[in-house]
């Protein structure tokens, strides 16, 4: 059999939600653009998150960059020709005690000039809004512009998209093996096909080591694996999504009136593959129940996990390699990458198409960690 040949001025290495993005919004530029994705568009992290699409208790950082995802998650049905089950709904993040509540007014004075608008919300207003959460919650500060969405739709949408308006998007297509011959990047997926590219993108999720490590970048990333569940259909009593100050839980109802919950970690299989843990799932809903009464008795229908890449400060990493000119990377986004995930693809292919952004991408250089390998 011969070896498919593809020359492209862009290819991109995984199709998750900014790998996706990246791919439609240089489609839209007008160069051409070869995707490819080892499983199926959006079914690693970026398919199986828990859904929240919040900007809300984001290191300031991440803020300018959350921000231009915000603008684009407003424009769905017209880049995707889909909402993705996209409502902002509000994003609630709650207090469970004093310290908490100070902690979340210290967040909105820090980040007042990002356009949150957090409101602050305890007392007899907190329980007249919001009368169905459980005692355990104090107050809360409320972003009534957040909101959350269905990963399952969205993520791989914009890579649809993308092939929609002409990128050659390949799925259940491995690299194994990528390289620099002169002005052109080689990607080589078993002995069908050779990609040729004057730039590459990697976003490869918790997989993007093994890219970096390639061109002497390695970066210590870590997978890990978060613990969600979802029950059965329940009367409605939840129309933001929930988080919780000091983390540990996290909730929303979909109009169906499931309510999804996440929380704790599944355990790896192997370097591709995780399980939910039955203890964690017992523990979340335990936690849960806690804030939201009403699934005290409810019945879980499915738990599930995934693996997601995290950086040791939490930050991603994102921009140009710092050794090879035409790489740009973008991941390690520690769990949570789905809200700002279409603000990064945009950024990349600014930088593709122009040379520069305006984004400040320098707390998420590549070259910001002591040189370490990955395990």
């Amino acid at each position: 059999m011969m070896r498919e040949r593809i020359d492209c001025d862009v290819a991109v290495v995984g199709g998750g939600i900014v790998g996706g993005s990246a791919a439609l919004f240089l489609r839209q530029a007008g160069l051409s653009v070869t995707l490819l994705e080892r499983d199926w568009c959006g079914a690693k992290a970026s398919g199986v998150n828990f859904g929240g699409v919040r900007r809300q208790g984001r290191p300031l950082e991440q803020l300018p960059l959350s921000q231009r995802a915000h603008a684009i998650w407003g424009r769905l049905p017209e880049l995707l020709g889909t909402d993705a089950e996209y409502i902002r709904s509000g994003h609630l993040k709650l207090a469970r005690s004093e310290p908490d509540l100070e902690s979340l007014i210290a967040y909105r004075e820090r980040s007042q000039g990002f356009g949150l608008g957090l409101e602050i919300i305890t007392g007899e207003e907190f329980r007249r809004r919001w009368p169905a959460l459980g005692d355990r919650a104090i107050g809360g500060s409320l972003c009534p512009e957040d909101g959350h969405a269905n990963p399952r739709l969205v993520s791989p949408a914009f890579a649809h998209a993308a092939a929609g308006l002409g990128a050659v998007v390949r799925e259940q297509t491995p690299v194994d093996r990528v390289e620099k011959d002169g002005d052109r990047f080689v990607l080589l997926s078993g002995d069908d096909l050779e990609v040729r590219a004057r730039f590459l993108l990697n976003t490869a999720g918790a997989w993007s080591w093994r890219v970096a490590e390639a061109f002497g970048e390695p970066v210590p990333l870590e997978s890990l694996h978060p613990n969600m569940a979802v029950t059965e259909p329940l009367p409605r009593f939840l129309d933001v999504n929930i988080g919780v100050e000091g983390g540990g839980v996290y909730g929303r109802q979909v109009p169906r009136g499931n309510m999804v919950v996440g929380g704790g970690r599944g355990f790896a299989l192997d370097a591709d593959r995780a399980r939910p843990q039955r203890d964690a799932v017992l523990t979340l809903m335990r936690d849960a129940a806690e804030l939201f009464p009403q699934l005290r008795h409810a019945h879980v229908i499915r738990c599930w996990t995934g693996v997601e890449g995290y950086t040791p400060d939490r930050n991603p990493i994102v921009g140009p390699s710092r050794t090879t000119s035409g790489l740009f990377h973008a991941f390690g986004f520690s769990g949570a990458g789905f809200q700002i995930g279409p603000g990064v693809g945009q950024t990349l292919a600014e930088l593709v198409t122009t040379g520069e952004t305006a984004m400040p991408l320098e707390p998420f250089r590549i070259d910001r960690f002591p040189p370490s390998t990955s395990d």
